[in-house]
């Protein structure tokens, strides 16, 4: 993300602002049925870009996907775009090129 492309907000503690991946809308099953978006099958963890992330954040980075309950979110707009709000103790997965070893917990 570009500093031209940045989002007017600065998230506080332990905050993430995330944007849904496209494919998490409509997709087909293996055998070529489309689901919408709007069916629920029971609890699907979905993905999502970080975009921003609060100054107490300590596992997740801007750009990197995150795997989540969507119902542990809330809803915002932002200059006419949705976005997700989560806390980092809500992310269940991230995936990134980088290969931390740290677990970001104290021992």
């Amino acid at each position: 993300m570009s500093p031209a492309d940045r989002l007017p907000i600065k998230m506080l503690h332990d905050r993430v602002l995330v944007k849904l991946s496209p494919e998490d809308g409509e997709r087909r099953s293996s055998g070529g049925i489309l689901i919408p978006a709007t069916a629920q099958v029971s609890k699907r963890l979905v993905w999502g870009e970080v975009l921003a992330v609060g100054n107490h954040v300590r596992s997740v980075e801007l750009g990197d996907q995150v795997l989540f309950s969507p119902d542990d979110r809330h809803e915002v707009e932002i200059a006419g775009e949705d976005y997700l709000l989560l806390r980092e103790r809500d992310v269940h997965a991230v995936a990134a090129p980088r290969n931390d070893a740290n677990t970001g917990l104290y021992l």
